[in-house]
């Protein structure tokens, strides 16, 4: 048995990818990330964890993303930063938060159009 809450965050910004054409150029995409956290237990108020925390932290990235360039986030090992790195660090800022609410595995989802999208899931213990 596995329970399971999510929350949902939306915003513009921009990227490009290392290649010739117009992907290689600066342009922007409108984002949304999906997480997903689940556990085997509830915590002690009958929680996987704080709804409200978990979508005040995915507001907090739409904040401070919005209308960026994301090659600001761009780990030193990726060329680009694709939907899967985007949600590869998207899962790396909300590891503080899941750890502390007792872990559980964490899914996250970045699309970058209504049908297309990358992902990266991890348990944080």
């Amino acid at each position: 048995m596995t329970y399971e809450v999510g929350a949902s965050v939306s915003f513009r910004a921009l990227h490009r990818m290392p290649v010739e054409g117009p992907e290689g150029e600066v342009h922007a995409h409108d984002y949304r990330i999906d997480v997903v956290v689940a556990r085997e237990s509830l915590d002690g108020d009958g929680m996987v964890i704080d709804l409200d925390r978990l979508d005040g932290e995915l507001r907090a990235i739409g904040t401070e993303l919005a209308d960026r360039d994301l090659e600001a986030i761009r780990p030193a090992d990726a060329d680009a930063v694709t939907v899967e790195v985007f949600a590869r660090w998207t899962h790396g800022r909300l590891e503080p938060l899941v750890h502390e609410a007792g872990g559980g595995e964490v899914s996250v989802r970045v699309y970058e159009s209504a049908a297309a999208f990358g992902g990266y899931r991890a348990v944080v213990p």
